[in-house]
This record gives structure tokens, C-alpha cells and sequence, in this order.
């Protein structure tokens, strides 16, 4: 099995985005992107900016040559949107072969608003091609009955999560779950994974409860107790607590706990959770994100001063 994790927070963006590539299938999983609009009152800084166009277009050159396409819930930084703003995956930039993959979505019984109107969006684009999937089993793709979006009592939604099986070994994707409950932990135990890809606890939001915090944790120590390779990232990574939280959930643990740069061998980029340095070591000009929206801005520059600031690390 080959897993390519695509586009996640440690990785500079907003996203959960990965390329399962079987024999025969190549599946790609929550195919958006996201920057976070406002973030310490500022909007995202033109070296995320950057670094999200790169992972857009690395998205849809997934999208190219994929057979199946994944959708776990509608929130704007996994799927492609109608109304996308500039920094997330326009439904107009999917590859014309995008209406012909097989797809396996999340319901659309559950959603309201926003999330309803996105599910038909989609659902408009693939036609007879989406399929409801929770629940279901089809050719080694297994899927979850709707989980919680986080704590069970929240009013986030819920998400469908996915197996993928190969021979004797096994992925798994729980996209937004949290760890903040302890029955879609015990699901995902009980779908025996070599490989865990899952959300982890927003431990950026103050308003995150301490109890809440105590549960993603042992949560977090149970999962990696039962599965060889857990990958923990998106919610977590949003700021520099989440990469203490799982340096320290490694030692706990006594074996490495990855976050997705780690797990593709890449350097973290928390981009959104260090955007206040990144405006005092690059500033932007008044005005820079508006002119970026209207195509009349170049990233370049940025991204090389950016590249050249790494290496000095």
C-alpha cells in the first residue's frame, strides 16, 4: 500500500487530504484545501499562500489519475467548493476526468445550510457516479456510520471514516474526529489498522474544556497503544501546543507518534499557527491580500525568502 498524505496543517495548510494507491485503484480522500481565513486578526500570509497553491495543485494532480475520490464529511477544507475563496480548492480547477471517478461520500441526510447546499454541489458534478457510502462495504473500501465531529455532544456534525485494505494490511482515515470520543476510538480499534491517518484535539481553541483535553489525550494513548503507525495532525497542528502535545504523547508511548511532515519525511511547516512571525519577518504590503485575489500579485518572491529563511533555521 502506498499512502501519500497530500495536504495537512503540519504540512502548512488546512487540510486532510491523502492518495491511497492500490494495484489497481488510486484513491484519493477529502480532496480540499483551506488557509484559515482570519487567524490572530490577520488573513494568511503570502508563504502559506504559497504553500497552499502547491498543495491545490498537488490535490489535482491526484485528481488526475485517480479511480476513486473519498468525501468523509463538507466542511470547506475537504472538498472543492462552488464559492471557494482564494485560498481554498475551486470545483472550477477539477480535471474534466473529476465527473467520471467513482465516488464514496458521507450522507447528505443529516446536513443543513452550508453543508447540504456543498453536498449537491458535488453531488451534481458526479451524478450517478456518488455513492452513499456509510456503512457500506465494496471491493476492500469499508465506511463508518456517521461519527461525531469531535466531542459527542457538539453541534460540529459528524464525519464518516475509511478503511482500506490490501492484502493483510490496513489504513484507515478518521477524518475529524477529535479524539474526543471514546466509541469511535473504540470502532477504529476494532477495524484493526496497520495505519491510522485521524484528526487530532483542537487544543487551539480556548474554549476546549480541560475534561475534553484529559479524554483526547488517553484517547490518544489507547490508539496508540493497539495500532503500529498512528499519524495525528489537522486540528492539532494549528498551533505549537499541538506539536508539544504529540512530541510528549511519543514519549509517553515509548515509539514515535507522527504528524503528517514527520510521517512523509518532511519538515513541519505550521504555518498558520506561527502567521504573527511570519508577518514581522516578511511584512505585506496594505492591500497585498485583495491584489492576490484579483490575480495582480506575485508569490515567488515570497516563497524564495521563505525557502532561503528555512535553510538558515
Amino acid at each position: 500500500m502506498g499512502l501519500e498524505i497530500i495536504g495537512a496543517e503540519s504540512l502548512g495548510v488546512r487540510s486532510l487530504c491523502c492518495r491511497v494507491t492500490l494495484p489497481n485503484r488510486r484513491i484519493v480522500i477529502d480532496p480540499g484545501v483551506a488557509l484559515g481565513y482570519v487567524r490572530y486578526g490577520l488573513r494568511p500570509h503570502p508563504v502559506q499562500i504559497a504553500v497552499g497553491r502547491q498543495v491545490r495543485d498537488r490535490i489535482l494532480a491526484a485528481l488526475e489519475d485517480a479511480t476513486d475520490v473519498v468525501f468523509s464529511h463538507f466542511h470547506a477544507d475537504h472538498v472543492p467548493l462552488m464559492d471557494a475563496n482564494p485560498y481554498q480548492l475551486s470545483v472550477c480547477s477539477l480535471p474534466h476526468s473529476f465527473r467520471g471517478l467513482r465516488a464514496w461520500s458521507k450522507s447528505g441526510y443529516d446536513l443543513t445550510g452550508v453543508m447540504r447546499r456543498r453536498f449537491h454541489d458535488v453531488l451534481d458534478l458526479l451524478g450517478s457516479n456518488m455513492k452513499v457510502a456509510e456503512g457500506r462495504t465494496v471491493d476492500g473500501l469499508s465506511f463508518s456510520q456517521s461519527v461525531p465531529h469531535g466531542a459527542p455532544d457538539g453541534n460540529m456534525g459528524t464525519v464518516m471514516m475509511t478503511r482500506v485494505e490490501m492484502g493483510g494490511e490496513v489504513f484507515v482515515h478518521a477524518s475529524d474526529i477529535q479524539l474526543l470520543d471514546a466509541s469511535t476510538i473504540d470502532l477504529l480499534i476494532d477495524w484493526r489498522p496497520d495505519i491510522v491517518l485521524a484528526a487530532g484535539p483542537p487544543l487551539y481553541l480556548d474554549r476546549l474544556s480541560n475534561a475534553l483535553r484529559d479524554t483526547a489525550w488517553r484517547n490518544a494513548v489507547r490508539l496508540a497503544q493497539h495500532v503500529d503507525v498512528v499519524i495525528l495532525d489537522h486540528h492539532l497542528m494549528r498551533s505549537q501546543k499541538g506539536e508539544s502535545w504529540l512530541d510528549a504523547l511519543s514519549e509517553t508511548v515509548g515509539r514515535q507518534v507522527y504528524c503528517a511532515a514527520d510521517y512523509m519525511r518532511h519538515p513541519r511547516r505550521l504555518l498558520e499557527a506561527e502567521r504573527k512571525q511570519w508577518y514581522k519577518k516578511m511584512p505585506v504590503p496594505d492591500g497585498w491580500n485583495e491584489d492576490y485575489a484579483q490575480g495582480k500579485v506575485d508569490l515567488d518572491s515570497y516563497f524564495d525568502q521563505y525557502l532561503s529563511l528555512w535553510k538558515a533555521r
